[in-house]
């Protein structure tokens, strides 16, 4: 330090990347203090991801460079940045499934005697290290055989156990719980104080504002704002920075008329669903689904939809009965799923957005049964402009589209399909920017006014509140309460999706 003024341990000067038809990042420079939690905003294509990439040595960038405590980096691979004391925890997850979760944690250090892995001291020493953090994760178990919120505190769990001098947590608690979020926010402040940096890209202001010290937004791929102090700074004036107008109410809720019951289910049960559940949606109405991890709504959601075999009830819609266990059944129907997972269960990876959308369509193929390519792409060009996918063209492959957008395109290979009545969308904005939230919920609102039908589940309240015209709040396999829109209270929420208010013997 000279004349006390505090040096940047981790510089970003000018850095530029490019792709084919977009500026991913354009002059992009900042600093972050050793010991500092910063925080990095902006809209989903903003920037973000690619700037971490490039932090991690997965890409290089095409101008500029990265200084760590002064010294420039020339990574030629993501090894040299992790030697260098760079972890990222991406928000799609990183671990090997079919491993278990300590050796995931030792993963090309696995401890060793005499030439063959000493496995009882991998397991001891993961168990002791996960425990001390605060995280109860079985080290024996299979990654694969955890839930998403547990398979993100490994990760976490992972960057500590490797005392990195950089850590970039990347929509960190998009899948954890309450409990799980306080654990990481613990976490935080305690490698804060050990001096490691921190950048933390989210989309939840409450948690810029609890564990942030400085904050930089990035729009379109350049420098929006950058704060030295986030408390100098607010809510309002960090979105109008995000996304370049003032958004007062991305919720956007309006009434409309309902019809009639368009989905009925009827003593549902399965092997997460113990006790049987019923419930009905309207025409035109959405209805949301709250719970905490583990509740058991995406189970729900599997059963509802045949994707998962159930062991009691029926699913109906208008008045016709779906075959059980049947996803092809339900579509047939009517009823589509757009899942939790879009990376494992929703976009096809390897595939051009066009491929995504019209893959499950029949409107592209001629009478006779052959492909017609001109209708394919007219089809794949209606949708992601429908839905304002932000993208330089329909062959772009999917993988290279933010989190927004590839939702957008889920949604838009479900819509390709005519007759649909039932959306089932779970997670519908599970990592995504304010401004890409509030164009979702237009969209669902739209389809709703169409007479559509929409379950909507949601481990973020204020969407569930925001969204829907009914909630239902499900704790340890079944539906604890059902409130009306005129009724939605927090608190009221909150207590019926605790384990401890309801009745013993559910699960």
């Amino acid at each position: 330090m000279r004349d006390g003024a505090v040096m940047a341990f981790l510089e970003f000067r000018s850095i530029s990347k490019g792709y084919p038809g977009v500026q991913a990042l354009s002059d992009i420079s900042f600093s972050v203090e050793k010991g500092a939690v910063h925080g990095l905003m902006g809209e989903n294509g903003a920037g973000k991801s690619t700037l971490i990439r490039i932090l991690s040595g997965d890409q290089s960038a095409d101008a500029g460079s990265i200084l760590i405590d002064g010294a420039e980096q020339n990574y030629r691979s993501v090894r040299d940045a992790f030697d260098a004391g760079v972890i990222v925890i991406h928000q799609e997850l990183q671990l090997v499934p079919e491993l278990t979760v300590a050796e995931n944690l030792w993963l090309g250090r696995f401890p060793a005697r005499a030439g063959v892995i000493d496995g009882r001291t991998l397991v001891e020493t993961v168990r002791s290290r996960l425990t001390d953090i605060g995280i109860d994760v079985d080290p024996g178990a299979k990654v694969s055989s955890l839930s998403i919120g547990a398979r993100q505190m490994v990760e976490i769990a992972k960057a500590v156990m490797l005392d990195a001098r950089i850590i970039a947590l990347d929509e960190p608690t998009s899948s954890l719980s309450s409990r799980e979020s306080e654990i990481l926010f613990s976490l935080i402040d305690r490698l804060r104080s050990r001096g490691t940096v921190i950048l933390y890209v989210s989309h939840r202001l409450d948690e810029i504002f609890r564990l942030c010290d400085s904050l930089t937004v990035l729009r379109d791929g350049k420098l929006a704002a950058h704060h030295q102090k986030v408390a100098d700074t607010t809510r309002e004036q960090i979105i109008t920075e995000m996304v370049g107008r003032e958004i007062s109410n991305i919720w956007g809720w309006r009434e409309r008329p309902l019809g009639a019951v368009r989905l009925e289910v009827r003593g549902m049960s399965g092997t997460r669903l113990p006790v049987p559940i019923s419930f009905s949606v309207r025409q035109g109405e959405i209805l949301g689904f709250f719970g905490l991890i583990g509740a058991g709504r995406s189970e729900m959601a599997r059963l509802v939809y045949g994707a998962d075999r159930r062991h009691t009830g029926t699913v109906a819609i208008d008045g016709v009965t779906t075959a059980p266990g049947n996803p092809k059944a339900a579509i047939t129907a009517g009823m589509v799923l757009c899942p939790e997972d879009r990376k494992f269960d929703g976009i096809i990876q390897g595939r051009s957005i066009e491929e995504n959308i019209t893959i499950s369509s029949r409107r592209h193929f001629s009478p006779i049964g052959m492909l017609n390519p001109k209708r394919e792409a007219d089809l794949a060009d209606q949708f992601i402009a429908k839905l304002r996918v932000r993208t330089p063209s329909r062959r772009q492959d999917i993988i290279n589209l933010s989190g927004g957008n590839q939702q957008k395109v889920i949604l838009g290979r479900w819509l390709s399909e005519q007759g649909v009545k039932v959306l089932v969308i779970d997670e519908p904005t599970r990592g995504i920017d304010v401004g890409a939230k509030s164009e979702i919920y237009d969209i669902l609102y739209e389809l709703a006014a169409g007479g559509m039908a929409i379950i909507v589940i949601s481990s973020e309240l204020p969407e569930v509140m925001g969204i829907s015209d009914r909630i239902m709040v499900m704790c340890q396999g079944r539906i604890a309460a059902e409130i009306a829109r005129g009724e939605f209270d927090e608190r009221r929420i909150l207590t019926a999706a605790l384990p401890d208010k309801n009745a013993a013997g559910t699960i």
